[in-house]
């Protein structure tokens, strides 16, 4: 085993919470070095008093001896009111102060301090109740945001509530475990079909497939289907283990023309299309080595068909299109292109009448033979030529 350190800190966003009061709670998704990921919940006040510490620690990187020498970044105070506002600003100058911090030489990034500071707590396990009163509001940031601004900010988000439709037990510390019929939120929903959900006193990730909407049925969250695809390489070997899927070897280029939500796409491999785990792809040209490290972390999920006992409160199932409408598109889709691609043959004066083409010029035909004319012309003709022999 070797020393514990954190790899990577992502802010997911912030809280508004109102019990015992109303204040706000920052959310942080936490990547350590033994591949689990902890969601871990901080109030700006003890961060700015983590970063006061932090700074009597290493008073020559924290500038306090001389200018010139800082390396610790500059973290504000905070206010004697912090609103609404103020909780979305501070968003950026969060994600680029732990960002500049866990840059910094390897005795502050990972010094005790850093690591007990994000370790989980009781209190990051237990989610506040609604104490009959007000349920907890939840700000996420975008994923596309760059500068992380208030104008990135989406505002409150209603998180979508999903139910269970089978037991499901956790094989990892990051999971969480299910019981048919449990309600939770979902947070984040991840291509991998993998989502990170909550319940007042747990949170994790899931499997899409053992999750159902309360409403309806959820195939048309599902985007349609694109025939003309996208190209991805695998990064792991896949055997097929159903007769709808697909086998492939690492390394391979295909086709990406449906990404379904349970992280099983279909893929097009020539004239072949299959169900394949999108854990296992990657866009050409970008480095696999995190999406390596979810595949060694959670692996592919479940298929919903694989589920067994599954059981719906939705009289209508979902609907998903067979490998034969994949296939039968999808062919003509190709055919469609290769007859686009291949040069066009020149038409027929008939055919460019029939379509508006340009009139054609009529053809100039042979001049006739002596003998020929004599043979054509009439009677009074040929006396005159006689004659005039």
């Amino acid at each position: 085993m070797g020393d514990t350190f954190i790899r990577h800190i992502a802010l997911l966003g912030f809280e508004k919470r109102f019990v015992p009061s109303q204040h706000y709670v920052y959310m942080f998704l936490v990547k350590w070095q033994d591949l689990s990921e902890k969601v871990v919940y901080r109030g700006f006040p003890e961060i700015y008093e983590f970063h006061k510490q932090l700074k009597e620690m290493f008073p020559i990187e924290a500038g306090d001896i001389n200018a010139e020498n800082r390396i610790i970044p500059h973290l504000p105070a905070p206010r004697w009111f912090d609103g609404q506002r103020v909780a979305e600003s501070r968003q950026g100058t969060l994600t680029e102060y732990f960002g500049a911090l866990m840059s910094l030489p390897v005795k502050i990034s990972r010094c005790p301090h850093l690591l007990d500071f994000f370790k989980v707590r009781p209190d990051d396990l237990k989610l506040p109740t609604d104490n009959q009163v007000k349920k907890p509001e939840t700000y996420l940031v975008p994923k596309d945001s760059k500068n992380n601004s208030v104008t990135d900010i989406t505002g409150p988000i209603i998180l979508q509530t999903y139910r269970a439709i089978a037991d499901f037990e956790k094989s990892s510390g990051s999971q969480m475990s299910l019981a048919t019929g449990d309600v939770v939120d979902v947070v984040e929903k991840s291509e991998s079909g993998w989502w990170f959900c909550q319940t007042k006193t747990k949170r994790g990730w899931v499997p899409a497939s053992y999750l159902e909407p309360l409403d309806s049925p959820d195939e048309a969250e599902d985007p349609e289907p694109n025939y003309e695809g996208e190209p991805y390489v695998t990064i792991k070997a896949y055997t097929a283990q159903m007769e709808d899927e697909v086998s492939l070897q690492e390394g391979e280029t295909i086709d990406v023309i449906h990404k379904l939500l349970d992280g099983w796409w279909v893929v097009r491999k020539g004239d072949v299309t299959g169900y394949f785990p999108s854990m296992y792809l990657q866009k050409s040209g970008q480095d696999a080595a995190q999406a390596q490290r979810q595949i060694k972390s959670r692996g592919a999920p479940p298929r919903r068909s694989s589920i067994r006992n599954a059981h719906s409160i939705h009289q209508r199932s979902r609907k998903r299109l067979s490998q034969d409408t994949y296939r039968r598109n999808s062919v003509r889709f190709l055919q469609q292109r290769r007859r686009q691609a291949r040069p066009q043959p020149q038409r027929s004066a008939r055919e460019q009448a029939q379509t508006g083409g340009a009139k054609p010029q009529p053809a100039v035909p042979p001049r006739p033979s002596a003998d020929l004319i004599l043979h054509r012309c009439s009677e009074s003709t040929k006396r005159k030529l006689a004659s005039a022999v």
